[in-house]
């Protein structure tokens, strides 16, 4: 039916629950970067990194005026946290942090049932698999790596790395230029009605809807060229592979 499968990852592959506003996590990062010389209250910690994120945006948003939705590189307000109190880090003490981070501010994580019996699937009928994420690569490459994902995809876009972001169609335009995919041999497959499928819609491709339980409540039209309403990731092998 198709050749390239095109995924979302969290909420798709992914089941996740992140809790990035608990002040026991900024507890914990004020000790973290306290230990490396940075001295944070827990507060004075949640909102620098607040207003370095707004300002890492704003610095995105001019340097890609077509984008309509950018993503930043969270690595580089980490770092900035370390410089405000003036102590230098090298990248992997800053790669290290934003492990420690997503670590603290992970509540589970886990694959959704029926995920690899798919990508099996799909590998053994010659499918190529790719992955389109909004994301960040510091965050997502060790996920990936640790929940066994990593053999099964043929490419790999990241919004982080991109500075942009679905549902702008210019992320998707950097996955199909990038591995020279054609739209008539392509399905998009992901749990946001906005950003996986009414950009899938708006970039020319089909799609497959599949609802969870941190699937954005739908508003208007579903797009999707099909549905999965009950979260069961068995079915989209049903529905699509042949």
């Amino acid at each position: 039916m198709y050749k390239n499968y095109i995924f979302d990852l969290y909420g798709t592959l992914i089941d996740i629950n992140t809790n990035e506003w608990d002040m026991d996590l900024w507890k914990k990062m004020a000790l973290w970067y306290g230990y490396k010389g940075a001295i944070y209250t827990p507060e004075e910690l949640n909102s620098a990194y607040g207003r370095l994120v707004k300002e890492e945006k704003v610095k995105i948003h001019k340097k890609h005026k077509g984008y309509t939705v950018i993503d930043i590189k969270i690595e580089k307000v980490f770092r900035k946290l370390y410089t405000e109190k003036n102590i230098k880090v090298s990248k992997a003490q800053v790669l290290e942090t934003a492990a420690v981070f997503r670590c603290y501010s992970t509540v589970y994580i886990k694959l959704y049932d029926g995920v690899i019996d798919l990508l099996d699937t799909l590998k053994a009928k010659g499918k190529k698999i790719y992955l389109l994420s909004n994301a960040q690569r510091s965050f997502t490459e060790n996920e990936i790596i640790m929940l066994g994902l990593e053999k099964y995809f043929d490419g790999i876009v990241i919004s982080s790395d991109e500075e942009c972001s679905k549902p702008d169609v210019n992320y998707y335009k950097i996955l199909f230029e990038r591995y020279f995919l054609k739209k008539d041999e392509s399905i998009m497959i992901g749990n946001d009605y906005i950003s996986d499928i009414s950009g899938a819609a708006d970039f020319g491709i089909d799609s497959l809807y599949i609802h969870q339980s941190i699937s954005p409540e739908i508003k208007g039209k579903l797009k999707s060229n099909y549905k999965i309403m009950d979260g069961d990731v068995y079915k989209i092998k049903k529905m699509l592979v042949n």
